[in-house]
Parts: C-alpha cells; sequence; structure tokens
C-alpha cells in the first residue's frame, strides 16, 4: 500500500485563486441581489464573509464550521419560512456563534490561523508530533 505524503506544515493566513473567485462572486451576486432585496445581500454578503473568515483567517476545523452552518440554516429557515426569529435576531446570534466558534478554535492545540505564533507557540511541536515519519 502506497504512503500518504506528510502534509506541508504552512500555517497562518491563506489566500488561492479559488479563494478570490468565490469571494468575488459572492461579493458580486451579494451586491446585486441587495438591490432587489436588502437583506437577501446582506445575508449573501455575511455567509461569504464567514466563509473567508473560517477557512482563510481562522483556517478552522470542520466540525465547528459545520456546527456554524448548521446553526445558520435552521435560524434562516426558520426566518424565511415563519418570519421567526427574523434577519436581525439571526445575525446577533450567528455573531455569538462566531464567537464561540473562534474561542473554541483558538484554544486547540492545532490552531494554525493568523496569529498562530503569538496564540499557540507550541504548533511547530505539536505538529512535528503529529506528522512525524514512522
Amino acid at each position: 500500500m502506497p504512503r500518504e505524503s506528510t502534509p506541508a506544515f504552512s500555517p497562518g493566513f491563506r489566500l488561492s485563486a479559488l479563494d478570490v473567485a468565490v469571494l468575488v462572486i459572492g461579493g458580486a451576486t451579494a451586491a446585486g441581489l441587495a438591490v432587489v432585496e436588502p437583506w437577501i445581500g446582506f445575508v449573501i454578503a455575511f455567509v461569504v464573509a464567514h466563509f473567508f473568515l473560517f477557512c482563510n483567517v481562522i483556517r478552522m476545523a470542520r466540525p465547528l464550521e459545520l456546527v456554524w452552518s448548521v446553526i445558520f440554516t435552521l435560524l434562516a429557515a426558520g426566518t424565511i419560512v415563519a418570519g421567526t426569529p427574523g434577519w436581525l435576531a439571526t445575525t446577533g446570534l450567528m455573531l455569538a456563534v462566531t464567537a464561540v466558534v473562534i474561542g473554541l478554535e483558538l484554544r486547540k492545540p492545532s490552531y494554525h490561523g493568523l496569529g498562530w505564533r503569538r496564540i499557540n507557540p507550541g504548533l511547530p511541536e505539536w505538529w512535528s508530533a503529529r506528522h512525524a515519519v514512522e
């Protein structure tokens, strides 16, 4: 069976061409729809901004991204279908959820996003122990 190669140690902020494309397309879509219905444009921009924050700045682990996504989807569905809790409450609640998931991510020994040297100076040792060649 072939060995998997060890991933490169590359913590910190990252930005790829695909990320830029998502930001540009998402931003243009949000701006275009905001003309028709401001809240739709805002919600799209809110989600795209969180994509950027979670994937490129914080570099959050998938489970926490999914927790955020499920909570947002439930609140947004309630707002669209039943008019409750409403976009203002959804936004406020999701900003609180954002703070919680970021706080949880920053406390992990695997934190490797922006500012990792100050927040998690033990990351190189954690990485080496985790990816040691056997």
